[in-house]
This record gives structure tokens, C-alpha cells and sequence, in this order.
């Protein structure tokens, strides 16, 4: 047999398409392997985010393994009982391409490789004219070579009509912020702001009417779902919660549920919900729905008052998570509620009150009192000890008091671990201020030769507590500031400016005296260290309780 005869034998071998340049399969969609496709059930799934879409719109479409990985895949969108590809796609996962197929350019996606995928997601553009109707976006799938499956199909996603504007919002969101104030009850994350116009907004709607029809819209940027709850308090546990979320195939569902704590919530039948309207665009989950079902919590009642929650996370196989972060309503609202517009703010309570007054007044004067006023008070003593070792004490004594009662406090209050980097820190400054006297109480004697062990333990500890202490405030400021400058952090950091400016002075005039040089100014620089703290303190106060 001829080298020439060889090589043409091996072509049909070597027509696997590897990167995804399949543009001689766009009408039948069948790849050119050779074989049949398989006519089991695919465990591959392609669906769209919305249901309907009108003239110009976008609509993005997941193709996902619901087992196992595929190597090559090709995606179209048709009319529905037709054959010619409409539209235009955009590319959003990486190792994606677009195709020209039937003459209209850009109107498939196919694979660049053959590495393996589990999912990809592509957007796909309405055309602006021409005779539009209900589509469904197809694709045929390739797991191995011979194992194939072609033309899966979405669900219908019918025709609405033309677009009006011709435009869509930058965020892809179904809802907005119009009515606010005067038709519906708002609250959002930062204040304020619109999901219509920005992606970064977390937002959620209710609109209370006498017949018990309520609307709900929520939207926010979420690896799995956004939730809105209705609470006789505000604390989780004992809710009733509806969830927008992504089910085992991607797709947005709503779902009805009640809380029982810490555990994952009970679903239930989602009842009387009509209107149903979903929305995944970049990761932002919007959802509009009315329901008409009663509001059940613990102490539910005709006429009662509840508090608003929002919650975000991640979900895994339909499945959700415990929550990234949670927004509660400051105040309750009546059923039905009344129109002024509110905005969620996460309070700062005694909690955080206790702690901003224990490491910016007493913590940090009992440390300055330590570093620089044992040769200032030499000679003067109050009961049977250094005067500034007993300020010191006594200071630090209510700092660490303080300190564990914030904690305790905001513990009891939240119940959950929500809040990012701040319930950490909070806890190291806990763990931390209640060693720092327990440690003191068993020191050995001022003779002693481990002395020194002691007294630089104490002192790490000690600036180690401060560090994490300001942390927890700049963390927990962060949280509930609500202006769009975070102009609360922004006073935080002047304070820490002050207080290093003030141990700086504190230094040179103790090098000073040190050299000799008699320059008794520490009792001036006290003076006016604790005055500054305490603007900076109050501003703070006064501000987060403007909130």
C-alpha cells in the first residue's frame, strides 16, 4: 500500500475539530467525528437567565455538566421549529470563540480547545428588527471523540415586543429604585444607591398593598443567591425568608422558605407567588415576584410590625450556603407599611460604643500613662503603689472590662460570624485584653532575673491589643458606613494620626530629659492627647448615631 493511500485513510481520524473551527457543522450541528450521536439523557444542560426578551436585549446562556466534563461543544440560537441561527453572541468565558454560521456573523460559539470544561457561559444580542419570535438556544455537546450528544435545547424564551429605548442598564437588573419614597419601601447597600445603574448595589424593594399582595425585588451581586426575610426582630432565626437563587443547572428559581436559626432554612411550597421575573447577568442575581402568601414568624399577627432582612451567598448544587453578609432594617415597619423611604444601615450598638471609648480614651491613656509617667510620678505614691502604676491599672482594668462586655454584647446581639474580617479581630482583641491582667497578676518581682520576660511579654501584648483594637473600629466602621466617602473611616484615620503624632511628641521630650535637657511638658502633652482623643471620639459617636 502506496505512503499516499496511508494518509488518506487517516483523515477521518484526524477531523476532530480540537479547536473548535466547526463552521461546516453550523446547519446540522453534528460534528465530524464520524459515528452517531448518543440518544440517552445528556448530563449536560444549556438554559438562559430570562425567560422572555424584546428587540436589541441581551439574554445570557449557561451551557453546564450536571456530571462529569465535556471537551467541545457548539451554541446557537434559533427560532423556534426553524433551522437558521438569529442573533449575535458575545463571549464570556475564557477558552470560548465566536462563529459566523448561515451568513450572520458572530452567531455561534464554539470551543477553542479540548481541555476539559464542566461549564460556559456566552451572551447572546436580539437582533434590533425584523420578523423576531420565540427562540431557543441549541447546542451539541462533545464529551470524547465518539461520545456525543447534539442538539440540546433551553427552554423557550419568547418574544416581548420591542424594546422602547433601545438601551438596557448597565447592571442587566429588573428592578430600580424609582418609587422609592412615595409607592414602595426601600432599602439599599451603599445608601442610596440604584441597581438599574450600578452593578456594585445591593438592593431590595417591598411594596405592601391592603388586598395582602406584596411585591418584592431584590438584586445584588452573589455567587448563589440574594434572600429577603421578615423578622419579628433582628436577628435570624424563626423568618420568613424567599430566596432568589441558582438551582443544581444554573438557572434562577424563587423559592419560599422559613428559618430556624443557624441551620439551613426549611423550604416550603412556594404557595400563591405570581409574576415571577429572574435575572443573572456578570454574577448580579435580580428577581421581581408578587406573593400573595401570609407572613409567618414566631409572633406573627394581623397588624404586626416586622423588621427587613437582606442576605447573600454562595449555593452548591441548588443548594444554598450559610450567608456571605446580611443587611437588617433599622427600624420595624408596619404591615401594611407606610411610604416613607428607609435605608439599611448595620448599627453600631453599646457594643461598638464600649469599644471606641475603651481603646480611645481610657486603653490609650493607661498606655501612655505606662510608657512615659513612671520618672514624671517618681516619689508619689496612692495606696502603697506608684501613682502612674495605679492610673495605670485602673485604667487598663476598664479597658479590658469594657473590652469583654462590647464583646459579649455584640456575641448575644448577632448570633452568626457575618461581618467579614470584624467578628475575627473583635475576638483576638477579646481573647488578647483578658490575658493581658491575668498574665500581670502571676508576674514575678520587680528583682526578679526573668523579669525582663514579663515585662517585654507585656509589652508586645499590649501594642498587639491596640493594633487588632483599631482594626476591629476601621472593620466595623467600613460595615455601616453609609456615605459614599466613608467619611466615619476617614475621622478613624485622623484619630490614628493623632495618636501617633502625640507618642512621637511623648518620646522626643522623654529623650530629651534623658540627655539632660529639663523639658517637664508631659503632663501638657497629656492634657492635650486626651482632648484630642475625645473630639475624635465624639465626632465618631455623633456620627454613627446620625446613621
Amino acid at each position: 500500500m502506496s505512503p499516499l493511500l496511508l494518509l488518506l485513510l487517516c483523515v477521518p481520524l484526524l477531523d476532530c475539530f480540537p479547536d473548535g473551527l466547526v463552521t461546516g457543522s453550523c446547519q446540522n450541528m453534528v460534528p465530524s467525528h464520524g459515528g452517531t450521536g448518543q440518544g440517552s439523557a445528556a448530563p449536560y444542560t444549556v438554559t438562559a437567565d430570562q425567560g422572555s426578551y424584546s428587540a436589541g436585549s441581551q439574554v445570557t446562556v449557561t451551557v453546564r455538566a450536571t456530571s462529569g466534563s465535556f471537551t467541545g461543544f457548539l451554541l446557537q440560537a434559533r427560532p423556534v421549529g426553524q433551522n437558521s441561527p438569529v442573533g449575535s453572541f458575545t463571549t464570556v468565558s475564557s477558552g470560548t470563540q465566536l462563529l459566523t454560521c448561515g451568513g450572520v456573523t458572530n452567531s455561534a460559539v464554539s470551543h477553542t480547545s479540548k481541555s476539559s470544561k464542566t461549564s460556559i457561559q456566552a451572551r447572546w444580542t436580539a437582533p434590533s428588527s425584523g420578523n423576531l419570535a420565540n427562540i431557543e438556544f441549541r447546542v451539541t455537546v462533545v464529551k470524547s471523540y465518539s461520545v456525543y450528544w447534539t442538539q440540546l435545547k433551553s427552554a423557550a424564551v419568547s418574544y416581548s415586543g420591542s424594546s422602547g429605548s433601545g438601551s438596557s442598564s448597565s447592571s442587566g437588573s429588573l428592578v430600580s429604585s424609582a418609587g422609592c419614597g412615595s409607592s414602595k419601601i426601600c432599602f439599599s447597600q451603599p445608601s442610596n444607591c440604584d441597581p438599574s445603574s450600578s452593578s456594585s448595589c445591593f438592593f431590595m424593594s417591598v411594596i405592601m398593598a391592603p388586598d395582602s399582595a406584596v411585591q418584592l425585588e431584590m438584586f445584588g451581586v452573589s455567587p448563589g443567591y440574594v434572600s429577603i426575610g421578615f423578622s419579628d426582630d433582628q436577628q435570624m432565626g424563626n423568618d420568613d425568608v424567599y430566596i432568589c437563587g441558582q438551582d443544581s443547572t444554573g438557572a434562577l428559581k424563587v423559592q419560599h422558605a422559613y428559618t430556624t436559626g443557624r441551620t439551613a432554612p426549611n423550604v416550603l411550597t412556594l404557595g400563591d407567588v405570581s409574576n415571577i421575573n429572574t435575572s443573572l447577568v456578570n454574577g448580579a442575581i435580580s428577581c421581581k415576584f408578587t406573593t400573595r402568601n401570609s407572613i409567618t414568624t414566631q409572633r406573627s399577627s394581623a397588624g404586626s410590625q416586622y423588621y427587613l432582612m437582606f442576605a447573600y451567598g454562595p449555593s452548591s448544587g441548588g443548594q444554598i450556603q450559610y450567608h456571605t453578609d446580611k443587611m437588617v432594617i433599622c427600624n420595624a415597619v408596619n404591615n401594611p407599611p407606610g411610604g416613607t423611604e428607609q435605608y439599611v444601615h448595620l448599627r453600631l450598638d453599646a457594643a461598638g460604643c464600649l469599644m471606641l471609648i475603651a481603646w480611645m480614651t481610657t486603653g490609650s491613656i493607661g498606655m501612655v500613662l505606662a510608657r512615659f509617667f513612671k520618672s514624671v510620678t517618681k516619689g508619689t505614691s496612692c495606696l502603697g503603689k506608684d501613682l502612674w502604676f495605679v492610673a495605670h491599672v485602673f485604667l487598663m482594668l476598664l479597658t479590658v472590662a469594657a473590652t469583654i462586655i462590647a464583646f459579649i454584647l455584640a456575641f448575644v446581639s448577632a448570633m452568626d460570624w457575618s461581618g467579614g474580617a470584624h467578628p475575627v479581630l473583635g475576638c483576638l482583641v477579646m481573647i488578647l485584653s483578658f490575658l493581658q491582667p491575668l498574665v500581670a497578676f502571676f508576674r514575678c518581682a520587680p528583682q526578679d532575673h526573668w523579669r525582663f520576660l514579663f515585662n517585654w511579654s507585656h509589652a508586645l501584648n499590649a501594642a498587639a491589643i491596640k493594633v487588632l483594637a483599631v482594626a476591629a473600629i476601621f472593620t466595623g466602621l467600613q460595615l455601616i458606613s453609609g456615605s459614599s466617602d466613608s467619611w466615619l473611616v476617614k475621622v478613624m484615620g485622623g484619630f490614628v494620626a493623632w495618636e501617633a503624632l502625640m507618642f512621637l511628641l511623648q518620646d522626643l521630650n522623654m529623650r530629651w530629659k534623658q540627655k539632660g535637657t529639663e523639658v517637664h511638658t508631659e503632663v501638657v502633652l497629656l492634657v492635650l492627647f486626651s482632648m484630642g482623643n475625645a473630639v475624635f471620639l465624639v465626632s465618631l459617636l455623633v456620627g454613627i448615631g446620625n446613621l
